[in-house]
């Protein structure tokens, strides 16, 4: 059996990491953690005011949440990360350096729509051009893949399991009478 995977679910606000996260690590067969319970709360009450994060608010959060990849490592887990710039998924790679990245990407509008139909989330929609202008898509040379969020929950889970599924190759995809290996 191979090792599972640590997967971040990277985008901006909106994209649906927290969706999306739960139920890929559901079809995984590992845990799942939300990346904005890593935030300590000056960060959650400066995004609620409106006020977008900075490296110095980001570097703490980054670390919590690679500290939690890094005890994942050899066990698989997913965790939701906004992820947005290349020096942010290097520090997660210095802590857990076999993660993997599945980025949500998709239309401006279709994004700004469904922020402003969430209830009860403390990033306003106000915030989404400032990461906009904070992305920086993966690299060629980072392990990842990404994922248009256009369709239902379940459609886009099912993309992003099969784009796993490519990045991990051939050699490392499930016998479909083994459950116990995950990609």
């Amino acid at each position: 059996m191979q090792q599972p995977p640590v997967v971040v679910v990277m985008g901006v606000a909106g994209t649906g990491k927290t969706t999306i996260g739960p139920l890929v690590a559901e079809r995984l067969g590992v845990p799942y953690a939300e990346g904005d319970d890593f935030h300590p709360g000056a960060n959650i009450a400066k995004m609620s005011a409106g006020v977008p994060l900075d490296d110095d608010d980001r570097w703490p959060w980054l670390d919590a949440i690679g500290q939690w990849a890094h005890g994942r490592a050899g066990l698989g887990g997913v965790v939701s990360s906004s992820a947005l710039k290349r020096a942010y998924r290097d520090r997660l790679r210095a802590a857990a350096p076999g993660v993997v990245f599945l980025h949500l990407t998709g239309d401006r509008t279709l994004i700004e729509e469904r922020m402003a139909a969430r209830k009860g989330h403390f990033m306003p929609a106000a915030l989404l051009d400032s990461q906009f202008a904070t992305l920086q898509s993966l690299g060629d040379d980072e392990a990842g893949v990404a994922v248009d969020v256009s369709g239902s929950p379940e459609d886009i889970t099912d993309r992003a399991v099969a784009a796993l599924r490519r990045l991990a190759g051939p050699a490392t995809r499930p016998a479909p009478h083994d459950p116990e290996d995950l990609l």
